[in-house]
């Protein structure tokens, strides 16, 4: 059974009569058979937590700064009239009480704790988002990543990796990004596509008449998928595609030592990491082979194309552009920003190409 959390936040311009407040509230607590025990905040203002009827925890806090909180928890089920009610009264109360003080008031909808369907998922740059999730279709620990694909009703079905939103049915903008914007012509050439198992770039690729695309995954979702992957995933082979479920790094390595070359080469393995903190050099190095044997498959006049990441990790962006320099062959790039409609986020995506 899932847990409601409630908050009601009053900012005040100066701090509070305690004493006076807390008398004020007392009929409240007292009408919902709540019992209050006060504790001791070590002279950072009043601190009481009050338990009541059906499982109802409260905690009512008076900073000495200048903020009074709310926080109610219940359980799922309980009756939302009541819980509104008191909710209501509370506000309505100190309202009067704190009457001329008041700065801001903010209440916001419950969190819901412990559900059954997990609805919030945070944006790259470390923001709570609460999605309207209905169910979860799908979920599996493959051998390397956790794989979660649940429904939401805006976005249809969303695509999570390891806790990260990856792409939703919706999320066409996101394909079409990584694919040029529609400003490049894919007929008759050569395609090398790196990650992609939700199947949305080689859906839109093949659409292009290209002369052949190799894409390079190791796990792919074609059947909750289907509105953004169609049939492309059901064969691993097509008229002018295959699929080869293997670690792209030594399939690049191998096309490197070949001479084979592409027109165009997608990356859509990971995004730029959120950190350049060290723990995230693996990544980071990680980011940089790609990079290298990517450019060495890449034909002159070909263009390599990748997201970066949320354009507020501005510190982490930098540092890919600065890595861009120091790659073996010397490239330019461009970049553009696209709303993603599931990230709820603007998102950064480049365009590489040889010097």
């Amino acid at each position: 059974m899932a847990v409601l959390h409630y908050t009601l936040d009053f900012k005040l311009r100066a701090p509070a009569d305690v004493s006076a407040t807390v008398r004020g509230l007392q009929s409240i607590f007292q009408e919902q058979e709540m019992t209050e025990n006060v504790h001791d905040s070590e002279g950072h203002g009043y601190l009481a937590t009050f338990v009541g009827k059906n499982g109802r925890f409260a905690i009512l806090r008076m900073h000495s700064h200048g903020l009074v909180t709310f926080d109610l928890q219940c359980l799922e089920g309980d009756d939302v009239a009541q819980v509104d009610n008191l909710l209501n009264a509370l506000e309505k109360k100190l309202k009067a009480l704190l009457d001329g003080n008041i700065q801001r008031i903010k209440r916001l909808p419950a969190l819901m704790r412990g559900s059954d369907v997990d609805r919030y998922w945070p944006t790259a740059d470390g923001r709570l988002m609460e999605y309207d999730i209905d169910e979860a279709v799908y979920e599996k620990d493959s051998a390397y990543q956790n794989i979660k694909i649940l429904h939401s009703r805006q976005f249809g079905n969303m695509l999570i990796l390891n806790g990260d939103v990856n792409l939703a049915e919706s999320d066409l903008p996101y394909t079409q990004a990584i694919m040029g914007s529609g400003k490049e012509h894919y007929a008759g050439k050569e395609v090398l596509i790196l990650g992609g198992g939700d199947g949305g770039i080689l859906h839109e690729a093949v659409k292009l008449k290209p002369k052949m695309i190799t894409m390079l995954v190791i796990d792919g979702c074609r059947k909750h998928m289907r509105k953004t992957c169609g049939n492309v995933l059901d064969n691993l082979k097509g008229d002018c595609y295959e699929i080869l479920v293997q670690d792209c790094v030594p399939v690049l390595k191998k096309f490197a030592e070949q001479g084979r070359t592409f027109d165009y080469v997608i990356n859509d393995l990971t995004a730029v990491p959120i950190s350049t903190a060290p723990e995230e050099d693996s990544t980071w190095e990680f980011l940089r082979l790609i990079l290298d044997l990517s450019i060495r498959v890449l034909r002159p006049g070909g263009k390599y194309f990748t997201q970066g990441n949320c354009v507020n990790l501005t510190d982490a962006l930098s540092e890919y552009e600065k890595l861009l320099c120091r790659l073996s062959c010397k490239v330019d790039f461009s970049k553009e920003m696209v709303c993603v409609p599931s990230y709820m986020e603007l998102w950064v995506f480049y365009t590489i190409w040889k010097k």
